[in-house]
Formats: C-alpha cells, structure tokens, sequence
C-alpha cells in the first residue's frame, strides 16, 4: 500500500500574512506614486478589487496550490477582482478624478498637501484594509484536503454576490445611456429591491469565500473579514458617502429611500 504524502506550507499562516501585507503596501505605493504624477488619487477606486485578490495569487503559489479548495478560492477572487477592475477602470478613467477625491484635495489645499496627506491615509490605509478582508482567501488555502458542503454553499453565495454587483452595474450603465434618463435617479431592476445593490453584492461575494474559507482550520480567524467589509461599505466610503451625495443631487432620493431597502434586498414598498 502506497502512503500519501502531505506537503507542508513553506511558512506560516502569520509569516504569510505579514509577507501578504509588505507587498500590499509597496504595490500601492507604487500606485500612490502614479496618482501623484496623474493628480488623481480616485484610481486607487479601480484598482480595490485587485488588491484584494492579490494575496490570494500569492498564498496559492506560497502553500500547496494543488487543493481544490485553494485553487476554488484563488480563481473566484481574481474573477471578483477582474470584473470590477474592468469595469471601474471603463467607467471612470475618462472623467477624471472623483469627486469624493477632488473635495479632499480641496480640503488639503495643494496637490502637494494632497499627496502628503493621501499616502497614508488613502493608499495605505486601502492596502491594510484589502488585506484584511482577503483574510478568507488567504488563511482558507492553508490545511486544504478536498471540498466540503461549506464550500459548495459559499460558492453559491458568492455567486449571488457576484451576479447583484454585475447585474446591477450593468442596469445602471444602460440607464444612464439613454438620454431620456438624464437627469433621473435610477429606481428600476434591482435598484427597487436595494438601493445598493453593487455593496450588497461586494458583502455577500466576501461572505462566501469566507464559508468556504471555515473548512480551513484557520478558517475562523477570517470571519471578521465579511463584517468589516460591510461595515465600511455601509457606514463609511460606501454606502453613507453615496447617499449623502444622492441626497443632494436628486430631490426624489429622500422618497427613493422611503420605498426601498437601504442594503439587503427586499420588496419594495408601494
């Protein structure tokens, strides 16, 4: 009878982590020094979802790649991260910087100030917190040996998380083309069951990997990654920052917000 032979990860889950975090904070270095030259600090927008899928590559070429969980979680990332990439980059590299940044720069008073300023609490700030939530994908791949019902019932929640984000950028995409729609607040598909339906989705994919992640035995230090991403997306640059914005922009938001639901998907009201 031939014995089976296990390989070992080279380092540590924490060596791992630590190392996942060093090259986080020297690739967006690197991308800070880009938005200093193209005084735009929004792009660090585009590239959100690549950094957060970045330390999954890494882990899964740094432990045993050949699991299929591994593998499961390293490709569902980069397919989260490519498609919004893609798309944030399509939408908003022709229109400049956001104007969430540019209020910052204001505020700052020179672009000088603003690069000083946006360094560490922009990009940097942005590397530990993608770091963080991609916790799932990386500590999921340590201790992988197959997949389990939790895998199978976090891919399907990924999924769902996935398809909101696709489904409901690409509704608002083609709503804003028409030309009859300038102007307008989008309150049709499923903008009427959330009125974020792109956050909604971003928590329910990091949910998911985190399921998966559960069959690792380190999985459960990664659970607190889906509740920090909803809390940011909820209260802090997502959704909160967008509504005040909405509010101001559209008269008929303060209705909007009456009939439908703030985040998780429901009916809505008549």
């Amino acid at each position: 009878m031939v014995r089976r032979l296990e390989r070992r990860p080279p380092i540590s889950p924490l060596t791992l982590l630590l190392l996942n975090y060093g090259i986080l904070l020297g690739l967006l270095t690197l991308l800070w020094a880009v938005s200093v030259q193209k005084k735009d600090a929004s792009i660090i927008d585009i590239f959100w979802g690549p950094a957060c899928a970045a330390p999954a590559v890494i882990t899964y070429f740094m432990v045993d790649g050949a699991d299929p969980r591994a593998l499961l979680l390293t490709v569902l990332a980069s397919i989260w991260a490519l498609r919004l990439g893609v798309y944030l980059g399509v939408r908003n590299l022709p229109h400049g910087e956001d104007y969430r940044y540019q209020k910052m720069r204001e505020k700052q008073g020179s672009d000088a100030a603003m690069a000083r300023w946006s360094l560490p609490r922009v990009f940097w700030l942005q590397a530990t917190i993608a770091w963080f939530v991609s916790w799932p994908v990386q500590l999921g791949q340590y201790g992988a040996h197959g997949l389990g019902s939790l895998a199978f019932i976090g891919a399907g929640i990924f999924a769902v998380g996935l398809a909101f984000e696709a489904i409901g950028d690409w509704q608002l995409q083609q709503f804003k083309k028409d030309p009859a729609n300038k102007g307008k607040l989008m309150t049709k598909g499923l903008w009427s069951w959330t009125r974020h339906p792109n956050y909604f989705g971003d928590a329910a994919v990091w949910t998911g990997l985190a399921i998966i992640a559960l069959e690792s035995p380190y999985g459960w230090w990664a659970v607190l990654s889906p509740a920090v991403m909803a809390f940011f997306l909820v209260a802090v640059s997502g959704k909160a920052m967008t509504e005040r914005h909405m509010a101001t922009k559209y008269p008929e938001y303060a209705d909007y917000k009456k009939r439908v639901s703030g985040f998780i998907p429901l009916p809505p009201k008549n």
